[in-house]
């Protein structure tokens, strides 16, 4: 993980992605890239008449706040031993970040929470940007701290195409935990044999538990959330899963429960 992509803003979960960033960076030998995005196009307003003009103050304001977080954030990385370089970008932030991500070998973003009102991040940002690039996407709540490399690592396995995207993605990841658990959930084997993955685990180094949860009267995201807990994870390693048809619908249960409302980081790849 040499080339890792920060989004950056004024949001509470900063410190969080920054910290996270950094300790990843010192570990794997990284360069830091910090994304700030202004949508340009949320200062264009229209009249009933079907007229356009430009929200100049609003847009100033704007502009001077992203230059005041560019030099805080290039005063603070001074003082770090991790090379970074801070970029100032106009558009969506999604699509910002996902063209960035076409060269980065991590994405580092923060979870939302179900709370619009409380949060800087929507809640589904980190899934649609799980499902639009190439890389992993390391997802932190915003009330968590950094990433703690050394704890418990949780792996959600379900046998999924998915799932076996986000375990290689992760291995980097998982090579200093105390503990790696393969938890799954039921019956249900998939499509890739958990003995396989374990497998291919080991010849990484990396020597997992497999864990069979039953369900009981819970459902599977609040199995795995028990679970996480119980293991005191610090990363849970998870496919993100979709369909294309309903952006409502554009998560699976697993997925978006936990976008919501994970305990510790998230590693989502799909």
């Amino acid at each position: 993980m040499r080339n890792i992509l920060i989004h950056a803003d004024d949001g509470p979960g900063m410190p969080a992605r920054m910290e996270s960033g950094l300790a990843i960076g010192r570990r794997h030998r990284s360069h830091l890239d910090f994304v700030i995005s202004s949508p340009f196009q949320q200062f264009i307003a229209t009249d009933p008449f079907g007229g356009m003009y430009l929200a100049g103050e609003q847009l100033s304001k704007a502009q001077a706040a992203d230059a005041a977080l560019d030099r805080r954030l290039r005063a603070d990385l001074e003082r770090e031993d991790v090379p970074w370089n801070v970029t100032l970008a106009d558009g969506d932030v999604l699509a910002t970040l996902a063209l960035a991500a076409t060269l980065a070998d991590l994405v580092i973003v923060s979870l939302g929470t179900a709370d619009r009102r409380r949060s800087f991040t929507p809640p589904m940002m980190a899934g649609d940007l799980a499902m639009a690039v190439p890389a992993p996407v390391l997802a932190i709540p915003e009330t968590y701290g950094a990433i703690d490399l050394d704890a418990p690592v949780m792996i959600a396995w379900n046998g999924s195409p998915q799932a076996a995207h986000a375990l290689r993605a992760a291995v980097p990841l998982m090579r200093d935990a105390a503990q790696v658990i393969m938890v799954t959930i039921g019956q249900d084997e998939g499509q890739v044999a958990a003995d396989d993955a374990l497998r291919y685990l080991s010849r990484h180094g990396v020597h997992a538990e497999l864990r069979h949860v039953e369900r009981g009267v819970e459902t599977v995201e609040e199995a795995l959330e028990r679970t996480a807990r119980d293991i005191g994870a610090g990363l849970i390693v998870m496919g993100a899963f979709g369909h294309t048809r309903l952006r409502e619908t554009f998560f699976g249960g697993v997925t978006r429960y936990l976008l919501e409302s994970a305990p510790a980081p998230l590693l989502l790849m799909h």
